[in-house]
């Protein structure tokens, strides 16, 4: 079985592949004080509960963003495991052209979904990635990442909001009933999640102008708040939530790695 970590600087989202098949996925919080030992006890336990050995994984792929936990991580692996993880980064040999001023500055994250989205999708895409960060990847059908934009995520802006307020309490995260909120809680939710949808969909537009070609990009959205927010969006076609394990597998399979 194949093991694959997208490590975002919040969260790291997890997958267990057979083969082809995505059977079971997890998220952990980014920790920097974990240590290797902890590492893998949490992801052995997410084995075990599951219904798999650690030793049933024979190849491990990441993606990190947060190289301030990645050898920790790296390390918990190959002791709960005694798999050594392959790292996909800007150099890999991946079948896709980063197209941009600065490629080897291109986040692991935005290469695997790029990779994802070409062989899935197979059309001009563009991946709108809901993590600590809201990232619009555009990618071209002929497998090119031609660039795209980076804004501050949901919860960044929402922790802000009532971090600097002392008077607004931390809201969860969920869809408004109405613009119009009736408490304080309804009404941070109604701003921060109304107002990044009607941003997605603004900068979407503006993509949309800028495009080669005569024909709009499919619009993706992906990530751990993306069902949330697509729906309250105009511009996003479909919700793939999975599209990064997806392209860590597909990179696994272009790396060499077998399981």
């Amino acid at each position: 079985m194949l093991l694959v970590l997208d490590v975002g600087n919040t969260e790291i989202t997890l997958g267990l592949f057979a083969g082809d098949d995505l059977t079971a996925h997890w998220r952990l919080t980014t920790n920097p004080d974990r240590t290797p030992d902890e590492w893998g006890s949490a992801i052995g336990n997410f084995l075990i509960n599951a219904g798999h050995s650690p030793n049933e994984a024979r190849a491990a792929c990441i993606a990190s963003v947060a190289p301030g936990v990645t050898q920790s991580l790296v390390e918990g692996i190959l002791h709960i495991t005694g798999v050594r993880t392959t790292s996909v980064d800007a150099s890999s040999p991946l079948p896709i052209r980063l197209d941009v001023e600065e490629p080897l500055s291109v986040g692991a994250d935005r290469i695997v979904n790029t990779l994802a989205a070409v062989a899935i999708y197979r059309t001009d895409t563009l991946v709108v990635d809901f993590g600590t960060a809201t990232t619009f990847d555009c990618i071209t059908a002929d497998a090119r990442f031609i660039g795209g934009v980076i804004m501050p995520g949901l919860r960044t802006s929402a922790d802000q909001l009532t971090r600097r307020a002392a008077k607004l309490p931390a809201t969860e995260l969920q869809r408004p009933e109405r613009v119009i909120g009736r408490r304080t809680e309804e009404c941070i939710r109604a701003g921060v999640l109304f107002g990044a949808a009607d941003a997605v969909d603004g900068i979407v537009r503006r993509i949309e102008r800028e495009w080669p070609g005569a024909r709009s990009p499919k619009v993706i959205a992906t990530g751990g708040l993306a069902g949330i927010v697509a729906p309250l969006t105009t511009t996003i076609h479909a919700v793939d939530p999975d599209l990064t394990l997806y392209g860590l597998r597909i990179a696994a399979r272009h790396l060499g790695l077998s399981w």
